[in-house]
């Protein structure tokens, strides 16, 4: 895929965070969830059950000088389903790959669905849209593409993954035309090995809402 056709066909990207965590990610940045343990010095044993493990719950992290954050659940996670789609990977891998990335959907539907599945509908949640140009300019060498919700494995989905699930840019599959519809083509999402730790000049707007409801502009 082009650089350009990416930003053409994708403009804005959104990434979905826990309710009133902006303040954090204003200071910080958009920190994986391997990040956000390393940066708040979490003790071993704490680690190894927020990163290897599937996380049922949201984890709020607390620290002296870094503040509050919070590493977000793996509720779309059926372990056996997981662990049924992987392809020469153990899904201890496949969180490892998980928690060293930030996820961003580019097309809103996608983000629309995830915000009124039966785990988060009745939740408020903190939505940030940042601009794909300015993004890709500033973090091309970190990112990588997927073609499938790679953080949802239920026993209905057939999505098969592993060591070629993410792709650079330009090694993405991705055929030229006008619109970002070809079945099996589509970018389901855009990912930042480490995250975004410089968030100046790239946001958009950030929203705290609740299903598709906007409950609040933030900025």
């Amino acid at each position: 895929m082009r650089t350009a056709d990416l930003i053409r066909l994708y403009p804005q990207v959104f990434h979905m965070a826990a309710d009133g965590s902006w303040p954090s990610i204003e200071r910080h940045g958009l920190l994986s969830s391997a990040a956000l343990v390393d940066r708040w010095d979490l003790e071993p044993a704490h680690r190894a059950r927020l990163l290897a493990e599937r996380r049922e719950e949201s984890h709020v992290l607390e620290h002296p000088i870094h503040g509050t954050a919070v590493i977000r659940d793996q509720k779309p996670i059926h372990e056996q389903s997981l662990a049924e789609a992987l392809d020469g990977m153990t899904p201890v891998d496949w969180y490892g790959e998980l928690n060293s990335r930030v996820f961003f959907f580019l097309q809103q539907r996608r983000l629309l669905d995830l915000l009124g599945a039966r785990s988060y509908r009745n939740e408020a949640h903190t939505v940030i849209t940042l601009d794909t140009a300015r993004l890709v300019e500033r973090y091309e060498f970190a990112i990588e593409l997927c073609a499938i919700n790679s953080g949802f494995a239920q026993r209905h989905s057939k999505a098969r993954r592993g060591i070629r699930t993410f792709r650079s840019i330009s090694g993405y599959p991705h055929p030229e035309r006008a619109e970002p519809r070809a079945k099996g083509h589509d970018v389901a999402e855009l990912t930042v090995r480490g995250g975004v730790t410089d968030l100046g000049g790239l946001v958009v707007r950030v929203e705290r809402t609740r299903g598709t409801e906007v409950l609040e502009r933030i900025l």
